[in-house]
């Protein structure tokens, strides 16, 4: 029930002198607590007309805390909802973005290797028709392969002992008729070097001592192709050489005689 007016009331007798605590006191103990009482009053009401208004500014101010934190915690749970959203976007979106990575990948190996096959493809278009004529060659050459190896076999197993013209009769003049008249089929141009031994292997002969005629080659292949052991006429001691510095590795014993 206090107010301003009663406030202004009591405040001449604040002023005077004698109104203390201690001048209470004299006169009686009630008197003193009443004064000191008044005094509280008036300080208190000139605190709580300061105080209200804050109080009553804060109850509002609690009032929209309370509604805005209502509001963030739904906010922040359309936020969880959204995120959670986001994360399961964001996980197809990395899935779809790696399996784009791999297909690209796998697109730019396969183009490469399409650049190389076409490179391969035009760089062997070239060689298309010598395969087709090797190819034709190839058959031709099987047809022959019966005849061809007749000549070769008879040649290792009986030309050895004979000079290079009778090695020609026995192969041109007498088995090449044999097999015309028997109908194998054989190739008109054989070269028995060619078929029995390779140029790497003539070279390293040739290296070890072996002359490089036809004549000699072809006793090199004897002695190296045949079943039977070969008899070398060697007036110059061509073969004999050849024959030791081919086996000095397999530690060959040779009769000095």
């Amino acid at each position: 029930t206090i107010n301003d007016e009663t406030v202004e009331l009591v405040q001449p007798y604040f002023e005077m002198e004698d109104y203390t605590l201690e001048n209470g006191k004299k006169v009686c103990g009630n008197v003193a607590g009443l004064l000191s009482w008044t005094k509280a009053m008036v300080v208190f009401y000139g605190v709580n007309r300061e105080v209200l208004p804050l109080k009553a500014n804060l109850a509002k101010q609690e009032g929209r805390l309370k509604v805005a934190n209502a509001e963030k915690d739904k906010a922040q749970a359309e936020l969880d909802e959204k995120q959670a959203e986001l994360d399961k976007v964001q996980a197809k979106f990395d899935a779809a973005m790696k399996e784009k990575m791999d297909l690209e990948d796998d697109a730019e190996s396969c183009k490469r290797k399409m650049q190389a096959a076409s490179a391969l493809i035009d760089g062997l278009s070239g060689e298309k028709v010598r395969w087709t004529q090797q190819s034709k060659e190839f058959k031709s050459q099987i047809k022959r392969l019966v005849g061809d190896i007749l000549l070769c076999t008879g040649f290792l197993s009986y030309c050895g002992p004979f000079n290079q013209d009778f090695r020609n009769l026995l192969l041109k003049d007498l088995w090449e008729t044999e097999l015309r008249e028997h109908k194998i089929p054989f190739s008109e141009d054989l070269n028995l070097i060619s078929m029995l031994v390779d140029q790497p292997t003539i070279s390293e002969w040739n290296l070890q001592g072996l002359p490089g005629d036809h004549l000699s080659i072809q006793n090199g292949i004897i002695v190296t192709k045949a079943s039977r052991y070969p008899l070398l006429v060697d007036p110059q001691t061509q073969g004999k050489a050849w024959v030791i510095n081919k086996e000095q590795d397999n530690e060959l014993q040779v009769n000095s005689v």
